[in-house]
């Protein structure tokens, strides 16, 4: 097997993560050159090892070097077929890596995470997002697909109440992305398989830890998020993700990860609990790169009653998001549209990424027919521009001056009006 040392490796990943603008993950798959996405798409990079592709052999030192003879990866790859864990380029960046078995090779994807802790002003996220770190208890979720920055979001949030509240925050994540440093708050970050071997167990420890918030990277199962809705309850805030892209769908699949018989008790504890959903997705932007668009959701008497008692056609959770606007709450739709008008996104890309499109539909042609009116309304009027040489010339006019009245006529006025 052809082997691969830390400093060959660090000096691949350096070469590929310089190479281009907007990198956000590397491949490595037998059969290709090593690839970048780039703003959502591959793109192949210059490969300066003897292959022309890469092949099992050399992926699978690759692999061995991030691994670093850990005995929990090692296991999971042989048992499960794929590990997670992170890597880091000193002075750098860090990674979030998979590394699994794909037609008999190995194949390995590594996540750029940034090494700048985020901002809610760098994201261009709204102002009722600081609300929502200013809850005491309760769920918060992100939702998303993956590769739409819910982990950067949490990142955000997280920040912003580093440099606000004096509590500690205890995360548990797989692995560990953003290291938050101690500032007004103190972070105990832990990472599975380093720190702690499964969620369950690492959640039921963390509420004994005297934890104020709780970030759970992901809730995979029933009793995570069984655990996770009791820490809600009992005074701790609670931030995790959930592969979801609505409200109605979050609820959906939380009440999936229970039985038939507990699903009226599970409604009645997350229409308590639930304080927000986030949603989100990265859509392609004009003039190239990326823009988040979201989704805000908060808890209010009619969000918990369509929870506990289940959406019908007089209380659905779209519609209550549209109409909480003045609390700050947005519907994907009202994003794109405010984007579209904005001139930040395409017709298409609004439609694309849209949840109800025949929704998004009709409010594009709405705005189009706005447009038009506002044209019509507004006619543009040619201006005729004159050469100099053919301006008439403007006329002089000469002041008239009136002769100052004679002393006698003056006295003779005087006594005509006396």
């Amino acid at each position: 097997m052809n082997t691969t040392t830390t400093i060959e490796l660090d000096r691949v990943l350096t070469a590929m993560i310089q190479s281009a603008e907007g990198i956000s993950d590397l491949l490595f798959v037998a059969g290709m050159p090593p690839q970048v996405e780039a703003h959502g798409a591959l793109e192949l990079h210059p490969f300066d090892w003897p292959e022309p592709v890469l092949t099992g052999e050399r992926i699978e030192s690759l692999a061995h070097v991030i691994i670093n003879h850990n005995g929990k990866l090692l296991r999971d790859l042989a048992e499960q077929g794929s590990c997670d864990c992170s890597y880091a380029l000193e002075n750098s960046c860090r990674f979030r890596v998979n590394i699994y078995r794909q037609n008999g090779s190995l194949a390995m994807v590594m996540r750029r995470l940034q090494s700048e802790i985020p901002t809610l002003e760098s994201l261009g996220l709204p102002s009722a997002f600081r609300d929502i770190i200013r809850e005491k208890n309760g769920l918060v979720f992100v939702t998303g697909g993956s590769g739409n920055g819910k982990t950067t979001t949490l990142a955000a949030l997280m920040n912003e109440v580093n440099h606000t509240s004096q509590v500690h925050v205890v995360s548990l994540e797989d692995p560990v992305e953003f290291l938050h440093p101690h500032r007004q708050s103190t972070f105990s970050h832990r990472e599975l398989g380093r720190d702690f071997f499964n969620f369950p167990d690492g959640l039921r420890a963390a509420l004994r830890q005297a934890p104020k918030i709780i970030l759970v990277g992901e809730i995979r199962d029933r009793e995570t998020m069984e655990i996770a809705l009791t820490a809600g309850e009992t005074g701790h805030l609670v931030l995790s993700t959930l592969h979801t892209i609505s409200p109605s769908q979050t609820i959906h699949r939380i009440l999936g990860l229970f039985g038939k018989d507990e699903e009226q008790l599970v409604r009645e504890r997350l229409a308590g609990a639930l304080r927000y959903i986030i949603g989100q997705r990265l859509v392609p932007k004009q003039g190239g790169g990326r823009l988040l668009v979201t989704e805000l959701m908060g808890s209010s008497l009619r969000t918990r009653e369509a929870i506990e008692l289940g959406e019908n056609e007089n209380r659905r959770l779209h519609d209550i998001i549209e109409a909480g606007a003045n609390a700050g709450w947005h519907s994907f739709e009202q994003s794109l549209l405010k984007a579209y008008e904005e001139d930040l996104i395409t017709e298409e890309t609004a439609l694309l990424y849209s949840v109800n499109k025949p929704a998004m539909r009709q409010r594009l042609d709405i705005a189009h027919s706005h447009i038009r009116r506002t044209a019509k309304a507004n006619p543009a009027v040619p201006m005729m521009v004159v050469a100099a040489a053919e301006r008439p010339p403007i006329p002089v006019v000469e002041p008239v001056i009136k002769p100052a009245p004679h002393p006698g006529m003056l006295n003779g006025m005087l006594n005509s009006v006396m």
